[in-house]
C-alpha cells in the first residue's frame, strides 16, 4: 500500500462514491498522479471504478469489501488523533 496518496484516497472514499474530479480536489493530487493511484488501488482490489458514458462522461469510484475493511483502521486513527493531538 505504501504511498501516502493511496491512504488519502481510501480515507476520502469512506464517505461513499466519488467522481474523479471530486477526488482530485479533495486530495490535491495532479490528474496524472491520481490516475496512477486509482489504477493501483483498483488493481489491488481496494476500489471499484464505474464509468458513465453519457454526456458528460464520468468515472465514479467506491470502496470494495476489501477497501471497506480498512474503515475501522481509519476510525481508530481518527479517535487516536482526537485523544492525543487535540
Amino acid at each position: 500500500m505504501g504511498a501516502k496518496r493511496k491512504l488519502i484516497v481510501l480515507n476520502d472514499l469512506r464517505d461513499g462514491e466519488k467522481r474523479f474530479n471530486e477526488l482530485k480536489r479533495s486530495t490535491g493530487a495532479s490528474s496524472y498522479t491520481l490516475s496512477r493511484v486509482l489504477d493501483d488501488l483498483e488493481e489491488e482490489g481496494f476500489i471499484e471504478n464505474r464509468k458513465e458514458f453519457e454526456s458528460p462522461v464520468a468515472s465514479y469510484y467506491t470502496l470494495t469489501e476489501k477497501g471497506s475493511a480498512l474503515c475501522p483502521v481509519f476510525d481508530a486513527l481518527d479517535e487516536w488523533g482526537e485523544d492525543w493531538l487535540a
